[in-house]
């Protein structure tokens, strides 16, 4: 394998729950006769492209396919296999969840064959369950793993955007709450959070028509067992995409919330402003009038007047004060 870096991992599967990791070698070699094969590879590697147009046998569309850099997903029925194109979170360290990662997969009554671009946790677990001998036991149902594999591990990540939200509207229509974080942490997070799910469902929502569409495959290879499997999954991508929905609307709430307290706040401000210049307007002039340069100004010639004029103004505020709350203007 490594003279041949674009195959990941190549497996002869046993119908059994097992298979047999197998290299460069027997890939190019294999034969429906061998038995069941899994073929995955990294399409941005050039050499495999040569091998999906040289060796694979594929129609030229289904390669095309297999190798397109950007992709929705999609489910597409041809005469001989299905081409199902599917997307996970990105959970490789250092990268963004909603930079969803992608696989494409040829799946027929024999083999398998599944590109990427980016590392997939999903096919580690089926890597996993094949060595304990615990994996799919077809070609339909190794496709119903992954599609499984890829939707639990968006599990979490939807449940902590969900409980970020409720977090946040929590903490917003808790009177005491403005008290106790900053209004610009929480616009923050809540920008993020709409990102966030606007990003996931403009994938997840097109893989949900695309498990149903791959659902209405009547191929052999597509049994009733998983049939199941896939209408499980298709279960759980349509919650998945109900809560998004969820938190979209939620994180709306949030939003006119956190603008009514921004308003709110803005007007106390602006409150205790016109009530400070409301008192400090007669002080200003009395002391203006007091202070203008020319003769005739009382009290200028005796040493006790200016505590007089502190004390008329001091008088002038308590009598301000006593005004303004008469009229429960404060």
């Amino acid at each position: 394998m490594a003279e041949h870096p674009e195959l990941i991992c190549a497996y002869l599967l046993n119908a059994q729950g097992g298979g047999q990791q197998i290299d460069w070698e027997r890939v190019s070699s294999w034969s429906a006769k061998e038995g069941l094969i899994w073929v995955h590879l990294d399409c941005a590697h050039e050499n495999t492209e040569m091998w999906l147009r040289e060796t694979s046998q594929l129609d030229t569309y289904v390669i095309d396919g297999l190798l397109a850099k950007e992709s929705r997903p999609r489910c597409d029925h041809y005469d001989d296999g299905t081409l199902l194109i599917l997307r996970g979170v990105n959970l490789n360290p250092g990268a963004d969840p909603e930079d969803m990662v992608s696989i494409r997969i040829w799946v027929d009554g024999h083999r398998v064959i599944s590109t990427r671009m980016r590392r997939l946790m999903a096919v580690e677990d089926v890597r996993s369950q094949l060595a304990a001998g615990k994996g799919p036991v077809s070609t339909g149902h190794l496709v119903a793993r992954l599609a499984a594999n890829l939707t639990d591990r968006m599990g979490p990540t939807i449940e902590e955007l969900s409980d970020l939200v409720i977090s946040l509207e929590d903490q917003l229509i808790d009177p005491q709450a403005g008290e106790h974080f900053e209004l610009r942490d929480v616009r923050f997070k809540l920008n993020d959070c709409r990102r966030v799910a606007i990003s996931l469902r403009r994938y997840i929502t097109p893989q949900r028509e695309a498990l149903h569409r791959f659902l209405q495959n009547d191929a052999n290879w597509l049994d009733d067992r998983v049939r199941g499997r896939v209408r499980e999954t298709l279960d759980r991508v349509t919650r998945i995409t109900e809560e998004l929905d969820e938190v979209r609307e939620r994180s709306a709430i949030v939003q006119d919330e956190l603008s009514n307290r921004i308003s709110q706040r803005m007007e106390r401000t602006m409150y205790i402003l016109t009530v400070v210049a409301s008192i400090m307007l007669p002080l200003g002039f009395l002391t203006g009038l007091l202070g203008i340069n020319v003769g005739g100004i009382p009290g200028a010639d005796t040493p006790w007047a200016f505590w007089v004029v502190c004390i008329i103004m001091c008088l002038v505020v308590v009598l301000e004060v006593l005004y303004l709350r008469r009229n429960k203007w404060i």
